[in-house]
């Protein structure tokens, strides 16, 4: 019973390393055949073609990478961009709010003055007097 086992793990494992070592050989001839299609999209004579063999164009495979950090670095420049225009959102935000307590600040300084000028004049805040509404026009 356990050596009918063991040949069955045996065959399964050697079935298994058989399939695996065919799909990789399947995964290079997919390799080579699109590395083929390639060199023959180049744009380059017959005599310059029969010059060159599988050997001497692998600059191909430097190009798909070259494709890659392409694809990542426009990518990074997509996140750059929306990192920035949220920067400058945010700070155009803050610069709002920074104008607009200004402007509060400036509208409290001013009645506080109005305030003390009227005290100082000795006047009510709220009369009607000709001359309060000149003087705090001047204000």
């Amino acid at each position: 019973m356990p050596s009918e086992y063991i040949s069955i793990c045996m065959r399964f494992t050697s079935a298994e390393s058989k399939r695996k070592e065919s799909a990789k050989k399947l995964e290079a001839f997919q390799s080579r055949m699109a590395h083929a299609k390639r060199f023959s999209q180049i744009p380059m004579s017959k005599c310059m073609r029969d010059l060159c063999k599988e050997e001497d164009y692998t600059f191909l495979n430097c190009l798909g990478k070259q494709d890659e950090r392409l694809e990542d670095s426009t990518c990074l420049e997509s996140e750059y961009q929306e990192k920035q225009e949220e920067r400058i959102r945010h700070r155009q935000e803050r610069e709002q709010l920074e104008r607009e307590k200004q402007c509060e600040k400036e509208e409290q300084q001013k009645d506080f003055q109005k305030k003390v000028v009227l005290q100082d004049l000795g006047l009510d805040p709220g009369s009607e007097n000709e001359s309060v509404k000149h003087l705090l026009m001047r204000l």
